[in-house]
């Protein structure tokens, strides 16, 4: 037997210091996540000791995120998705906009380059939709009306945000930051319009193919492998849905894993089958989403924390502050009461998976510096940490705006 076991060892070490972290941090009475970047940090590259493999993380982490997706689906119809259309589709793409204006200016201030501030506010105006998830979660919100209205809120900026990775890669090229080595510039990336609307059509044929064949071929699947009688096959049957068309969305129409899971378990959600689905998946998902946090905390580089203190400061407030205002002041001018936009507002006063995606991309075209993506990064690592603990602090002394309860 091989000695080298990349795999059962990032699973030991993760699992076991995030299950350490994150009781402690439940001792403390705050929220495990974090515990769970701690976690994270500590078997990172930048901090001595063990060091666990970043790309088996990474992929361990997007079982997680798949599993947290498709179990959110089954609880939200294409109903519930339709009834909050009128707010959500503008409300996203204004918040976006308004952000990304922001944290521009911000980093013109800094004396950064254009490509750079513009790129950096396109990193922070996305919020993670995996943070909100078990935020929400711990605090009995998911089923909540607000609560929906929040996670389709962050449905649309993912959807925004697939649009802003393919078309980056060609508009630096357009620009001459970026020039392809390897492989020749195609037609499509010469013609960055075309680009968009092609990119637009495959999620849109994505999603039409979901509901008119999905919505009754996948419940069809699972109610012929409940007939059989055998939880292990219908547990398989359900791990395998969601791992396929996860799977098949992103490789076939460059739509996310997350919303690839996401849009199948919807169209399960109204089927019979649903909440026995959801609670078939619920261990395997709540162990493999904790790996998500875990390799958040990998990527953190801790002298950043030091090197650029004030940076940090700002960047954080503008995401924890500066985002949730903007969401506030937009969810009210839709006239929604205050308890939705005090809600929506705090939903979104973070970054995550995108915002690592996108300030990667940025650095590998040149158009983004590798200090504001340290920031980016930091940003990210520390708004994850407070705002569970703005939510928890906010429920407790303004109950009124945190009402659970079903739709």
């Amino acid at each position: 037997m091989s000695s080298y076991t990349p795999l059962l060892s990032t699973l030991v070490f993760g699992f076991g210091l995030a299950f350490f972290f994150g009781y402690l941090a439940h001792r403390l009475k705050i929220s495990p996540i974090v515990g769970y970047l701690l976690a994270g940090v500590l078997i990172g590259p930048s901090t001595p000791g063990y060091v666990a493999n970043s790309e088996l993380s990474a992929e361990l982490a997007e079982i997680g995120v798949i599993l947290l997706m498709f179990g959110i689906g089954l609880h939200f119809s294409v109903a519930d998705l339709s009834s909050i259309k009128r707010i959500i589709i503008p409300g996203a793409f204004l918040q976006i906009l308004a952000t990304t204006y922001f944290g521009t200016h911000f980093g013109l201030l800094n004396d950064w380059s254009v490509s750079t501030s513009l790129v950096f506010g396109l990193a922070i105006s996305v919020a993670s939709t995996v943070v909100l998830l078990r935020t929400l979660e711990d605090v009995n919100l998911v089923n909540s009306a607000n609560g929906h209205l929040a996670i389709g809120w962050l449905i649309i900026e993912d959807l925004a945000m697939i649009s802003v990775l393919v078309l980056l890669p060609p508009i630096a090229m357009m620009f001459g930051f970026y020039e392809p080595h390897d492989t020749p510039s195609s037609f499509l990336n010469r013609h960055v319009f075309l680009l968009f609307l092609f990119t637009i059509f495959k999620i849109a044929t994505f999603v039409f193919a979901m509901i008119v064949f999905g919505k009754k071929l996948i419940p069809s699947f699972l109610h012929n492998i409940a007939k059989n009688g055998s939880n292990e096959l219908f547990r398989l049957a359900v791990l395998t849905i969601a791992l396929a068309i996860a799977f098949i969305a992103a490789k076939l129409f460059d739509v996310s894993f997350a919303l690839g899971a996401f849009f199948a378990g919807m169209m399960l959600s109204e089927s019979t089958l649903s909440q026995r689905a959801a609670e078939e998946i619920l261990p395997l998902r709540d162990a493999f989403s904790v790996l998500f946090f875990v390799s958040v905390g990998m990527v953190l580089h801790p002298e950043t924390l030091v090197a650029h203190p004030s940076l940090i400061f700002f960047t954080t407030c503008l995401i924890l502050f500066g985002k949730s205002i903007i969401a506030f002041i937009i969810v009210l001018c839709f006239r929604y009461p205050l308890a939705t936009g005090v809600m929506v507002g705090l939903s979104l006063g973070q970054i995550g998976e995108f915002s690592f995606i996108l300030g990667t991309l940025g650095c590998k075209l040149n158009i983004l510096s590798f200090e504001a993506r340290d920031l980016i990064v930091a940003g990210a690592f520390l708004s994850m940490i407070l705002n569970p603990l703005l939510f928890r602090f906010s429920m407790k002394f303004f109950p009124a705006y945190f009402k659970p309860g079903s739709k």
